[in-house]
């Protein structure tokens, strides 16, 4: 897509914007140049009062054109000012020529409740936040009452954040074989499974240098997950050691949440279940993403629905308190008429998270190369099975509790987790709403370590720690001593040490 701007511009930003009206376009020196790509031209204006913008699409021999003006305020900074009326002038434009209204209007970024949060957190009231939501920001109202409702939900299980708060992530990057929508690093291949003995000789080398950080750093641990990939593919015997080692590690009868992802019903057995459960894991997944055999198929799962419902009953019978189930709503051949009988044979579970994710399309997913025309915009029916997940998880008693979005999904649609109240999943709260630092071990693992700073009336300070990709690449690195000095180095920085608040 070719873009000419005018401006002290946020250029990501329109792009991400483009995105949403022409899904999978790219922005690189080629595509400018090739014949029918759409084009956008985009003016801003900095006036006495306020700034002014205008945008005009072309696509092919039709146009369209929109201005927008916006009076500064003690609300905006001048760069949200810009990106605001910048945004209002590139969705009208868009939205007329294409005939099309995104759901979350000029919201693009990963956490659509986030303006609904700083709202709320400045006092302003529920409905007036609706308001703003699709006044200001072009949200459409279910949208906007349902970001609202997240964000009190999130708030009330957040509280006030203690600056010795933490969690751990424990990375186990493999699967048994690789979903064709999947673009995260897991690893499937016999050769790389092979690495799983010494990939997890070194992964509890890091978890006791990360626990060891924790204790010195004088922090609580909240929440333990352990993700991947698919953390059951360990043997049972693998599993206890690495469990044993976290309850060595840190007292896990005092975490709020312990999360073990089960994922794949091929991976989940009764035994392995047994062990996370004597070794106080609270929380666990099983996740079909779809109860439609064809679609199972289509996207390259390896378990038949009976595979699900017995993986299930094997989690239910474990004694785990609570069970998640993800479902994917828009993938390649389910309709509206199987997603839902999924979504009604889920309920009939009473699973005490259910997480409705919208197919995104991403870059390293085999199934761009299988079918280069998977983007859609308006999503066909993902927006109807979107919209009976939130119908019947209300009447079902669920609500929702997280969110977030992906670019490139499904109709721009969003992600969401539900769950009966009490049971929320607090690990996807905390990392999603960064009211503390995550601390991560493994391939491909992120530490996240937050100064968190709302409640002063600012922004979380926030620093990213990278574990290398690869578990090879893992199995050489030998960064563990710099990233521990850096963590001591940052919350000695941010007066965030035991000693310093108590001199």
């Amino acid at each position: 897509m070719k873009l000419i701007l005018d401006g002290d511009i946020n250029v990501y930003y329109i792009q991400t914007l483009c995105m949403i009206f022409f899904p999978g376009e790219k922005f690189g020196e080629r595509e400018k140049n090739a014949p029918a790509t759409p084009e956008l031209r985009l003016k801003l204006t900095r006036r006495a009062n306020g700034m002014s913008a205008k945008a005009t699409v072309k696509v092919g021999t039709e146009k369209a054109t929109a201005s927008r003006t916006l009076e500064f305020s003690p609300h905006y900074t001048e760069e949200k000012t810009a990106k605001m009326v910048c945004g209002a002038a590139v969705i009208t434009a868009c939205g007329e020529l294409l005939g099309y209204r995104p759901s979350w209007g000029m919201l693009t970024g990963v956490r659509p409740s986030k303006v609904a949060t700083d709202l709320l957190r400045h006092g302003v009231s529920k409905t007036r936040v609706k308001r703003i939501l699709t006044s200001e920001y072009f949200v459409i109202p279910k949208k906007a009452a349902l970001a609202t409702d997240v964000a009190l939900t999130e708030q009330r299980i957040i509280g006030t954040p203690e600056k010795r708060d933490c969690s751990v992530y424990i990375s186990i990057p493999f699967c048994p074989t690789r979903c064709s929508y999947c673009s995260f690093v897991s690893y499937t291949s016999k050769k790389l499974l092979s690495l799983i003995p010494d990939y997890l000789v070194r992964l509890q080398k890091d978890i006791r240098e990360t626990f060891a950080t924790i204790r010195a750093l004088g922090l609580k641990v909240k929440t333990v997950y352990i993700g991947g990939g698919t953390p059951t593919i360990l043997s049972a015997d693998q599993l206890r050691d690495l469990l044993s080692l976290i309850t060595r590690e840190t007292d896990v009868s005092a975490l709020e949440e312990y999360t073990l992802e089960g994922g794949r019903a091929d991976t989940i057995t009764a035994e392995k279940l047994a062990v996370a459960r004597e070794y106080g894991v609270t929380r666990t997944c099983v996740n079909p993403q779809s109860l439609c055999e064809e679609v199972l198929v289509n996207i390259g799962r390896c378990h038949s629905t009976d595979d699900f419902f017995r993986a299930y009953d094997v989690a239910r019978k474990s004694g785990i308190a609570d069970i998640n189930t993800d479902l994917i709503v828009g993938l390649p051949g389910d309709t509206f008429k199987t997603f839902s009988k999924t979504f009604d044979q889920i309920l009939g579970l009473r699973p005490e998270n259910i997480t409705v994710h919208t197919f995104c399309v991403k870059k390293a997913a085999d199934i761009l190369r299988q079918d280069s025309h998977v983007y859609s915009l308006r999503g066909g029916e993902a927006g109807k099975c979107v919209d009976y997940t939130q119908l019947k998880t209300q009447q079902e008693g669920y609500k929702p509790y997280y969110m977030y979005r992906q670019k490139n999904t499904v109709g721009n649609y969003e992600n969401v987790g539900f769950s009966v109240e009490g049971h929320e999943a607090k690990y996807n709260i905390y990392m999603m709403e960064e009211v503390h630092s995550i601390f991560a071990a493994g391939a491909g693992a992120v530490t996240k370590l937050v100064d968190y700073k709302p409640q002063n009336g600012g922004n979380p300070v926030i620093e990213r720690l990278f574990y290398p990709k690869y578990p090879y690449e893992y199995l050489r690195d030998e960064s563990t001593a710099e990233k521990r000095a850096r963590i001591e180095t940052f919350y000695r920085e941010h007066g965030l040490l035991e000693e310093e608040e108590n001199p």
